[in-house]
């Protein structure tokens, strides 16, 4: 089932404790380009279907990534897309957004997410996985 817009900002606002929602729609819009150029096939869009469609559109044409980015890079890319931000005020915008996105996709397809994803990232959406 898709995921409202409102509701979808509302949560990324909450956890990642933004001011105004338009920061909350910037971190999202910036993270899911980033996580689309690292999803392929049927997982990007059965994760599309669960966003809003704003922001299906942007997983489904993301930015070009020439090699999947470990999470550190991940970070630091998004530092790179997001004016004014550091690696820090970026790894707080990955975990809120990616946190959401993972509460919105459910556990199976979390589990296909990160199976496609470097090694790390089940931190980044707040998934750890047991070792």
């Amino acid at each position: 089932m898709r995921m409202h817009w409102d509701a979808f900002l509302a949560a990324v606002r909450e956890r990642g404790e933004y001011p105004s929602r338009d920061e909350a729609e910037r971190a999202s819009r910036v993270v899911l380009a980033l996580l689309g150029a690292h999803l392929v096939g049927g997982v990007r869009s059965e994760l599309a279907a669960r966003l809003p469609e704003t922001l299906a559109l942007v997983l489904l044409n993301p930015l070009q990534a020439h090699e999947p980015l470990s999470p550190e890079r991940f970070i630091r890319a998004t530092a790179a897309w997001i004016e004014g931000a550091t690696e820090k005020t970026a790894t707080w915008d990955v975990s809120a957004v990616l946190s959401v996105v993972a509460d919105t996709a459910g556990e199976d397809l979390m589990d296909r997410v990160l199976f496609q994803l470097p090694d790390g990232y089940d931190l980044l959406f707040g998934r750890p996985r047991p070792i």
